[in-house]
C-alpha cells in the first residue's frame, strides 16, 4: 500500500511542476505571487510559524542598518515572503523541466572574482548559503555560469520514487547532490577533487552538531560542519547569496572567511557566529526572500 500511496505522490508532483512549467514566462512572476498568496491562505500553521518568527526578531531587522523600511508589521513581512516563495516555485518548476535557460542566463553575478581568488589555493571550495532567495536556483546555475562542479548537501526524500524524480531533475544543468546522512566522507573526497561543496547553514541543528550563536538577535543552535570540515581540509569559506532585484536574481560572492585558528569549541563558536553575521545581513536587507516558515530558533527555550 505504502509503495502505491508514494507512486501516486510522484506522479502528482511530476503532473504538478510539469504543468507550472507550461505557464509563459511572461506570466510567470504574477502566477507565482498569486500560488505564493493561495499557499499564504492555506497552510495556516506554517504562516504562524512565520508570523512568529518574524514578530520576534522584527526590532532587531529594524534597527539593522541594512533594513528597507519597506515593511511595519510581521504579517507583512510574512505575506511578502510566501508569494515570493510561490514566484521560486514557478521558477524551479521550469529549471526542474528543462526550460531554465533564460532565467539562469539572466542572473547577474557579483564578487566572481572572490571565487577566481579562492580557486588560487588549489583546494576544492566549501560555498556557504542558506534558504535565502531562490536557493535551488543559486544551486543548479553555478555549472552553467562558473563551469565548475557542484555538489549541493541535501535531504534524502523518504518516498524513494519521489527522490529519484527530484535527483534527476537536479542533475539536469550538471550540478550533483550529496545527502546529508553519512555525507561527511564524500564531502571530503568532493573537496580533495578540487570541486565545490554547497551548504545551506541556517537550519536549526541538535546541540550534539551544533554551536549556540546569536541569529537576528536571538541565540540559535548553527551546524559547525562548514568550519570543521574547512579546518579539516583547507578549503576556503565562500558566503553567497542569491536574491530578486529589478526583475532579475543577482548572485553575490563574499571574499573567502578567514578562520580564527582555534580549533576548540570556542574557535568554532567564533566562526560560526561570524560566517551567521552574513544571513542577518542578508535577510536585514532582503526580508521577504529568507524562509521564515521553518522553527529557526527551536530548542532554545529558556536560553538567553
Amino acid at each position: 500500500m505504502k509503495r502505491i500511496v508514494w507512486a501516486l505522490q510522484t506522479v502528482l508532483f511530476y503532473l504538478i511542476t510539469r504543468s507550472v512549467s507550461l505557464i509563459p514566462q511572461r506570466f510567470g512572476s504574477g502566477a507565482g505571487r498569486r500560488i505564493g498568496l493561495i499557499l499564504f491562505r492555506l497552510l495556516a500553521s506554517r504562516r504562524r510559524i512565520a508570523i512568529d518568527n518574524i514578530s520576534r526578531v522584527l526590532p532587531f531587522m529594524k534597527n539593522h542598518p541594512l533594513w528597507p523600511g519597506t515593511f511595519e508589521t510581521a504579517e507583512e513581512v510574512a505575506r511578502e515572503t510566501f508569494m515570493n516563495l510561490g514566484r521560486s516555485i514557478v521558477e524551479v518548476c521550469r529549471l526542474y523541466h528543462g526550460m531554465g535557460d533564460t532565467l539562469i542566463d539572466s542572473i547577474e553575478v557579483r564578487g566572481r572574482e572572490h571565487l577566481e581568488q579562492a580557486r588560487q589555493k588549489h583546494k576544492g571550495l566549501i560555498l556557504v548559503s542558506g534558504h535565502c532567495g531562490n536557493w535551488e536556483l543559486m544551486s543548479l546555475s553555478i555549472k552553467r555560469l562558473f563551469n565548475e562542479n557542484m555538489w549541493a548537501v541535501a535531504r534524502h526524500q523518504n518516498n524513494p520514487y519521489l527522490h529519484s524524480v527530484v535527483e534527476k531533475f537536479r542533475m539536469v544543468y550538471g550540478n550533483r547532490v550529496i545527502y546529508n546522512k553519512l555525507a561527511l566522507r564524500q564531502i571530503l573526497s568532493v573537496l580533495k577533487s578540487g570541486e565545490i561543496v554547497g551548504m545551506l547553514t541556517d537550519q536549526a541543528v541538535f546541540q550534539d552538531n551544533g554551536v549556540l550563536v546569536d541569529v537576528l538577535g536571538r541565540k540559535a543552535w548553527a551546524n559547525k560542519a562548514p568550519v570543521t570540515i574547512a579546518q579539516k581540509t583547507g578549503a576556503p569559506l565562500i558566503p553567497a547569496f542569491i536574491h530578486r532585484e529589478n526583475g532579475r536574481h543577482v548572485i553575490t560572492i563574499y571574499p573567502a572567511y578567514e578562520l580564527c585558528g582555534d580549533v576548540s569549541n570556542d574557535g568554532i563558536a567564533k566562526d560560526i557566529q561570524a560566517l551567521s553575521r552574513y544571513l542577518d545581513d542578508f535577510v536585514c536587507a532582503h526580508p521577504t526572500e529568507w524562509y521564515w516558515v521553518h522553527r529557526r530558533w527551536k530548542r532554545t527555550e529558556g536560553i538567553s
